[in-house]
């Protein structure tokens, strides 16, 4: 009996191997392939618990990450009718539309690092609905183009909730589809009653409607001439915020474990000016001649949100060049005390309507992000030339001189004539005892 016992569970092993090794192969062979085409992230829950709602959309999805999410459905009706007016402004047939992205369904899904659990039809028609909606809100944006009595854009709270959603890393559309949605379309203008393309183009809305938000750059036609680059809303951002390529600078990265700088309220005791950096690269901080150069930063509700987002999308999409994540860091140890602050909004670096202690929570927030560096840091030779000109004793010496003894024109004339009385009354001296000596004659 005990031989019987024993064997059972061996036996029951044995025909359970064959069930479990199918069931795994069907597992394995059911694994679609990894694509380089990834560019649309979760937020790693690291991020996210920091300061989830800088992350998730506040009244629509886009895409396939947040859609069903019970707090945006109110948004469904508005996209539904945006998609019904594309349509009328176009002459391209539904049926168009969907074999359009349901022939791109594949190259849209590996777009996506989260597997997308939707069914065909499901997802087509989430890209559908979406792929229409944001043309249809640029093109009714545009200044040509607009529309009365628009639910959206003419209620301004709709609105401001609206452009910051289009902005998260969760919220993106791969722009290959924006731009082969708009190609389809001839454009019907209201002005003129005929259907015109007129040579307008995705990017012609997209910089009108993104230039509202400060994001005027002299980039957009090397941009636009060169879209299969762009990736996403996110990644046109940062592509904005960045210097060309050929103009990034690459002696001054350096290997570099934690960020050690002073102050801007300790490097300016220390002597060290501060000055507006003209230009629209963002990250193109310089440092020469005792010259600190910032571009100039603006600070509004949406600016954080944005850089949050350009920061994740870093740090889930970018191997090595995190430029935003170091500039997000280094602003951070600029920046400590409202006094930081002032000097910022002192020399015009800095526009916001925040006061100064609001503004420094702000950027010390934002730069409390978890940032890794695993390679090389954007600013490395900066900090390292800063670090050394505060260190100087000759450096502090005439920053102090000239903060408390010529600060100002009255304190310059006051030094001055102390100098001339201590002349004066040096000379006096050294006449009265030439005058006292005793003559070698007498």
């Amino acid at each position: 009996m005990e031989k019987s016992n024993q064997a059972a569970p061996n036996d029951a092993r044995k025909g359970s191997v064959v069930p479990l090794e199918t069931s795994i192969r069907e597992e394995l062979d059911s694994l679609s392939p990894l694509s380089s085409d990834c560019c649309i992230y979760k937020i790693p829950d690291r991020l996210r618990c920091v300061n989830e709602r800088a992350y998730i959309p506040d009244v629509v999805s886009i895409g396939p990450l947040n859609h069903g999410n019970e707090a945006l459905k109110a948004m469904e009706e508005h996209k539904l009718r945006y998609l019904q007016y594309f349509l009328h402004r176009t002459n391209v047939s539904l049926e168009d539309y969907i074999k359009k992205i349901r022939d791109r369904e594949e190259k849209l899904r590996s777009c996506y690092a989260e597997p997308i659990k939707f069914s065909s039809d499901g997802f087509v028609r989430i890209i559908l609905v979406d792929a229409a909606f944001v043309p249809e809100l640029l093109l009714r944006d545009f200044k040509h183009l607009k529309q009365e009595g628009d639910r959206i854009l003419n209620k301004p709270y709709m609105l401001l909730d609206v452009v910051p959603d289009l902005l998260k890393v969760e919220n993106q559309l791969p722009f290959f589809i924006l731009e082969d949605i708009f190609d389809l379309e001839i454009i019907d203008s209201p002005s003129s009653g005929n259907n015109t393309s007129g040579g307008l183009s995705i990017f012609n809305i997209i910089e009108a409607f993104l230039g509202q938000l400060g994001c005027d750059n002299d980039k957009w036609k090397i941009i636009s001439s060169s879209s299969s680059k762009v990736e996403h809303f996110v990644h046109l951002i940062r592509t904005l915020c960045l210097p060309l390529e050929s103009e990034l600078q690459t002696e001054g990265r350096q290997l570099i474990e934690t960020v050690k700088i002073p102050t801007l309220t300790e490097l300016h005791q220390a002597g060290v000016k501060l000055k507006v950096r003209s230009g629209k690269n963002l990250v193109d901080i310089q440092f020469a001649d005792g010259i600190l150069e910032i571009p100039k930063i603006f600070l509004s509700t949406t600016h954080p949100r944005i850089l949050e987002n350009l920061v994740a999308f870093e740090q889930c999409h970018c191997i090595y060049d995190k430029y935003i994540n170091d500039y997000v860091n280094i602003m951070g140890r600029f920046v400590s005390t409202p006094k930081d602050v002032e000097l910022l909004v002192e020399y015009g670096i800095l526009d916001t309507h925040y006061n100064a202690s609001e503004a420094s929570s702000m950027i010390t927030q934002l730069a409390s992000k978890p940032i890794r560096f695993l390679h090389v840091f954007y600013y490395g030779t900066l900090c390292e030339d800063l670090n050394k000109y505060y260190r100087s004793s000759w450096n502090k010496w005439k920053a102090n001189l000239r903060q408390n003894y010529f600060n100002t024109p009255w304190a310059s004339i006051s030094v001055f004539a102390a100098v001339v009385l201590l002349l004066l009354a040096l000379i006096q001296t050294v006449c009265s005892v030439t005058s006292t000596s005793p003559s070698k004659h007498e």
